[in-house]
């Protein structure tokens, strides 16, 4: 087949670019259908979320928008868009438990007092003076007992424990495996940073945005065995490493007027068949 292709006519988006939207919706539709989210149900978020877009990012300067425009940029019928505009957005916020948990493990991986001489999270003792599990809860609520988190990241195998009666976080701690709700934030934010990264970079915006990979193919199932564990092993330890810079640079920011940014860092491995052609995963 030729690689030639016309170019679009007025009016319709470049192929080039509705290639690239089919090809990572892919795997987005496979995780929807695996749970039930149909293509109606799609259909009505993608309406809501292409009006809030519209108004948001999409203004004219000194002048109101209005639903004929907003019908215009989306092709949502002005009736839907009437309906849908002012309506509450819904809240990007994690779960209590969540921004509990991202908590306690930032002091442990970023506060220096409870890094070792080499700059790892260090194993801690059950209770006494600071660092202690028992601080590193209380430092970041009062509301919740020690025994209950100690408990539960058991469980979830974020911490062990070995013969020293000593605490140790585990560098898998930095992925939630069990609940789906904290699963689920983090597969909402983590790859709208990263969407919006390379959609920053497509359109141009200046300065360009860090995103970058690296692939290979033509490779045997034990090599990806060996490079999934090494890039698992080198992502644990850079994961850390920005985390304890960002700590840093968060308490000198704490009490700064202009204080309103934020940041996501993110590392991510995937292997699949060669046989996959350009049109599937």
């Amino acid at each position: 087949m030729s690689d030639f292709s016309f170019p679009p006519r007025p009016g319709e988006p470049p192929p080039a670019l509705t290639q690239a939207i089919a090809r990572l919706m892919r795997p987005l539709v496979r995780v929807l259908i695996a749970h039930g989210i149909t293509f109606p149900i799609l259909a009505r978020l993608l309406k809501d979320i292409y009006v809030d877009v519209a108004e948001e990012a999409f203004p004219l300067f000194g002048k109101m928008q209005t639903d004929s425009r907003l019908s215009l940029l989306t092709g949502v019928h002005r009736k839907d868009v009437r309906a849908l505009r002012g309506r509450g957005r819904a809240t990007d916020r994690p779960s209590p438990v969540v921004s509990r948990n991202a908590r306690m493990m930032s002091l442990w991986a970023g506060d220096p007092d409870y890094l070792d001489a080499r700059g790892r999270p260090r194993a801690l003792p059950r209770t006494g003076r600071p660092p202690s599990f028992d601080s590193l809860v209380e430092s970041v609520s009062k509301d919740i007992r020690p025994g209950v988190v100690f408990d539960e990241w058991q469980r979830l195998g974020m911490i062990r424990t070995e013969g020293d009666g000593m605490i140790y976080l585990n560098n898998a701690a930095f992925v939630p495996r069990d609940d789906f709700g904290d699963l689920a934030y983090y597969f909402g934010r983590n790859l709208r940073d990263h969407i919006a990264a390379s959609g920053h970079n497509l359109m141009g915006n200046r300065p360009p945005m860090l995103e970058r990979a690296v692939y290979y193919e033509k490779l045997t199932p034990q090599s990806i065995d060996e490079l999934a564990n090494y890039t698992r092993e080198l992502g644990s330890q850079t994961l850390i490493a920005i985390n304890q810079r960002a700590f840093e640079v968060a308490e000198r920011d704490s009490n700064a007027s202009d204080a309103s940014q934020r940041m996501t860092f993110g590392i991510y491995f995937f292997s699949a068949p060669d046989d996959l052609n350009e049109a599937g995963d």
